[in-house]
């Protein structure tokens, strides 16, 4: 059993002139092994910025709150260190990696968090198995990380990682973000199998409820003004879906 605790978390951005921009204001959260958290809000609520805060993005500045994983401080670790500790990021924009093809990237992802590398037939039958189960051609496996994929390829082959590595906990920065719907039931039975095993706690950020019709959330966060300011089951994502975030819009931090 994992557990990610976020407690008074305050984060600034780096403007271009050097001056700080306060964009989260105190969360507290906590994540544990076989939980799924989603976190909801309109834009510019500070969703991403905590996703990629915990991830360790240079562009944001802690200035406040802790970050724990099973007890060790996140925040002293490296951005390698932290994926190495279990932590996992499926970004909103997957970037490219020109001339790293995906086989060799995700056997270099797991020989640094396994520290040893993974035995070629074994890992070569579960890297078939994991695109088979995206439906992914298995020419894929040779081209170049996310080069030249649609926005739905890049987002299944975030899965894949998310399958092949097993992290303790995973955050998905709007996963559902230019899916259409047959990649998005795809996307979505990938993480259901993830939930299944119920190793991983998972982090789901989204502004729609569409995909917690495939995923469901054992606990839904409103995110406002860098915050969360109401918590609540899934049937919180429905009331959202009917009255939208007007009623949070005036809240203040």
């Amino acid at each position: 059993m994992s557990t990610l605790e976020i407690r008074d978390l305050q984060v600034s951005v780096k403007l271009p002139e050097g001056e700080l921009k306060p964009i989260l204001a105190g969360v507290d959260l906590t994540v544990k092994s076989g939980e799924t958290h989603a976190i909801m809000g309109p834009n510019g609520s500070g969703k991403s910025t905590l996703a990629y805060s915990i991830a360790g993005h240079p562009k944001y500045e802690i200035t406040g709150g802790t970050v724990h994983l099973d007890g060790e401080n996140v925040l002293d670790m490296t951005v390698d260190e932290r994926a190495r500790a279990g932590l996992f990021l499926a970004m909103q924009y997957p970037v490219e990696v020109p001339g790293v093809s995906v086989a060799n990237f995700l056997r270099t992802a797991k020989t640094a968090i396994d520290g040893e590398a993974p035995k070629l037939r074994t890992w070569a039958g579960e890297l078939r198995g994991a695109m088979e189960k995206l439906q992914m051609d298995p020419s894929f496996a040779q081209r170049n990380v996310n080069e030249g994929f649609s926005g739905g390829e890049k987002k299944r082959h975030e899965i894949m990682q998310l399958e092949l590595l097993k992290p303790k906990m995973a955050i998905l920065d709007e996963t559902d973000s230019g899916l259409d719907i047959d990649a998005l039931r795809i996307v979505s039975e990938g993480v259901n199998r993830v939930r299944e095993t119920g190793d991983t706690g998972l982090l789901l950020i989204t502004h729609y409820t569409r995909i917690l019709r495939y995923i469901k959330p054992d606990f839904v966060h409103v995110f406002v003004a860098g915050k969360i300011v109401q918590e609540g089951g899934p049937e919180l994502a429905e009331q959202l879906e009917a009255e939208g975030y007007e009623r949070y819009v005036g809240t203040r931090v």
